[in-house]
């Protein structure tokens, strides 16, 4: 395969290690300055029940949205790596000239 012509900036072109400490920093910050939250084990379990009844009001609704991204996906029109690997197939297809 060839090589992607999408040059990485900012935080996508750093190392795993500088993105680990430049997260670790903002998490510090925002505990510094007070502004972090941490859940109780109540708050985060009432959060699971809201999310979990805001889903099961609906399930038709929540269905319908899961066969259209299954039938988007089946006709190709997922994500660019997806893209740009049917391509390749296509062209390894293509009859070699010469």
């Amino acid at each position: 395969m060839g090589q992607s012509t999408e040059t990485k900036r900012g935080f996508a072109a750093m190392n795993a290690e500088q993105q680990r400490l430049i997260a670790s920093q903002g998490g510090k910050a925002a505990h510094e300055k007070g502004t972090a939250h941490e859940f109780t084990s109540e708050e985060a379990r009432a959060a699971g029940r809201k999310g979990g009844e805001a889903v099961s009001q609906n399930r038709e609704h929540m269905a319908e949205i899961g066969r259209k991204g299954a039938e988007a996906r089946s006709q190709g029109n997922g994500n660019r790596r997806n893209r740009v690997a049917s391509q390749q197939m296509k062209a390894d297809e293509q009859p070699q000239q010469g």
